[in-house]
């Protein structure tokens, strides 16, 4: 169940946009939407995946509403991006969990930043970074559940931990964690999920033989935390949910609790052209106009986030009405067929936002591209400026 974005509000008027598109982010969205999902958590931990540059919602500024909300932890892909959110002044729980030879452990270490490691030379490297900076290092470890892609499988699980003993031991390392990632949570069949974590509660029984007790176990995600209670364990972590978007392709909240999509990606119409039938559009002339047209340029690509495998198929909306993109979404713009809607050059055009005024909402854009919700707000571009809306109505504009 979706509530409509409340940044900006149709009933007041509002000012003309200040740039080509703009996305509007609610703030106030993302600290509802963590306090709502945590409230379903049954007293597990909330992490609010904040990696990608918040999903494309500000890194800090996401941070900052989500522990507003009531997020216990934060999570990043990068250690980069957890020492950013340290530089920003956010001393709250961090875990980065994609770690690479070439990034800086010692300054990871130093931060207390919290590192998965699924491998050995992860292991070695996080180890040798707290000797350097004389701190122990805080390590969750990463089990392959059934993901078949990071983490270790049972076979080097063993020898993982035994590693993680001794250096625990010696006091190198803190042992905070045994986490692992689920596939295929967002699907109806529960059978997938029921196997990973029976996977990973074995991997569990191999940690405590060994004489290692995690302080965190976590496993759950968006999806899980909203149809597997099973798997919330001692902490979950939220993803694309925090930011208003159901994971699930299936009706997963049932009206406990409403979720507030964030972001609002509007641009305008540029250019407005009268045309006859038969006329080709964009690259490739994949469109012919079925009739004399008006076709509206919007200053809008891929470049920008907009999908081209949106061509011909996705629509946006102009003064309160749907209309196609037409012909192929080059780099900088896409065309739209306006024809009958009395546009105009300076029109707004919604790409998806208020569902409740009949605009799309970023799920139709993303089933109309063939794609999915995260690609799309993971992929709005830096030339985008993002406005913010907090909690005050007051608006906030990008550094």
């Amino acid at each position: 169940m979706h509530r409509t974005p409340r940044f900006p509000d149709r009933r007041a008027p509002r000012a003309p946009l200040d740039h080509r598109a703009v996305a509007y982010i609610d703030l106030a969205a993302i600290q509802d939407n963590v306090r709502a999902l945590k409230s379903l958590n049954a007293g597990a931990q909330s992490m609010t995946v904040v990696k990608a540059d918040g999903y494309g919602h500000g890194l800090v500024q996401a941070s900052l509403a989500a522990l507003a909300g009531g997020a216990d932890w934060l999570g990043t892909a990068l250690i980069s991006e957890a020492l950013s959110l340290r530089a920003a002044g956010i001393r709250s729980p961090i875990l980065a969990w994609l770690l690479s030879p070439s990034d800086s452990f010692d300054d990871a270490v130093a931060a207390e930043i919290d590192l998965s490691v699924e491998s050995s030379w992860a292991l070695t490297r996080v180890i040798g970074a707290a000797r350097s900076v004389g701190k122990s290092a805080r390590v969750h470890l990463e089990v392959d559940s059934g993901m078949g892609r990071a983490g270790c499988d049972l076979a080097e699980l063993q020898t993982l931990v035994e590693r993680l003993r001794r250096a625990e031991q010696q006091g190198t390392v803190r042992f905070v964690g045994v986490w692992s990632h689920l596939a295929r949570a967002d699907e109806q069949d529960p059978r997938p999920t029921d196997q990973q974590l029976k996977t990973y509660l074995r991997a569990l029984e191999t940690v405590r033989a060994a004489g290692l007790v995690p302080e965190l176990r976590h496993l759950a995600n968006s999806a899980a935390l909203l149809t597997k209670p099973s798997t919330h364990l001692d902490l979950v972590r939220c993803g694309l949910a925090s930011y208003g978007v159901s994971p699930t392709s299936w009706d997963s909240v049932n009206g406990r609790i409403v979720l507030q999509p964030a972001m609002t990606l509007r641009s305008q119409i540029v250019r407005l052209r009268a045309v006859g039938r038969g006329y080709p559009v964009s690259y490739g002339a994949t469109y012919h106009t079925q009739r004399d047209s008006t076709l509206a340029l919007v200053p809008l690509g891929y470049a920008d986030g907009v999908p081209r495998s949106g061509s011909n198929c996705a629509q946006v909306t102009v003064r309160g009405r749907r209309a196609p993109i037409v012909g192929r979404v080059c780099m900088d713009q896409f065309v739209i067929d306006t024809t009958g809607i009395n546009a105009r050059v300076g029109d707004e055009v919604t790409v998806f936002g208020d569902t409740t005024t009949g605009d799309p909402c970023i799920t139709d854009l993303a089933a109309s591209s063939d794609t999915i919700a995260y690609e799309i707000l993971t992929g709005i571009g830096g030339r985008v400026p993002r406005v913010y809306r907090t909690g005050a109505d007051r608006v906030q504009d990008p550094d």
